[in-house]
């Protein structure tokens, strides 16, 4: 009977916790990005870069409109935590030259190259000197000098 309980009990759970995981968890994140609260885009912003392991999982990310999101977030950004979050997706999402097409449809580089420098925070400037050099790789529209002078400072 105890045994008959507990499987039950870890059904009900298991039916509860599932709509979580996958696309609806996916859609939750791309969701978050579009909150005021930078903590809660920030969380947005971290799940789907450990959600962008592999080409299909990223463009999921493109077609659900987080790209679009992620740029609109580090557009906005008040504070070096939140542009962080956002550049660190970003990247995430660069290596699939799909996803970079969308980036630069969505209007990422001027974003990049707009957003702050800054002092404190080392792992912003590696960011955004991948990206732009992602995006300098593939021969994205952008003028070269502007592109070495982003990329040398």
């Amino acid at each position: 009977m105890l045994k008959l309980i507990f499987a039950g009990t870890a059904t009900c759970v298991a039916y509860n916790i599932m709509p979580y995981m996958g696309d609806t968890l996916l859609q939750q994140s791309v969701s978050l990005l579009t909150v005021k609260d930078p903590l809660f885009k920030r969380m947005g912003a971290s799940r789907l870069a450990q959600f962008a392991v592999d080409d299909e999982r990223r463009m999921k990310i493109v077609e659900m409109g987080g790209a679009r999101e992620l740029v609109n977030m580090l557009g906005g950004a008040k504070d070096d935590r939140t542009r962080k979050e956002a550049l660190k997706a970003l990247s995430a999402l660069s290596p699939s030259d799909k996803a970079l097409g969308a980036l630069h449809q969505a209007g990422a580089i001027s974003v990049i190259r707009s957003s702050p420098d800054s002092l404190e925070n080392a792992e912003i400037e590696k960011y955004k000197s991948s990206l732009l050099r992602r995006f300098q790789d593939l021969r994205y529209d952008f003028p070269t000098a502007d592109v070495s002078r982003s990329l040398n400072s």
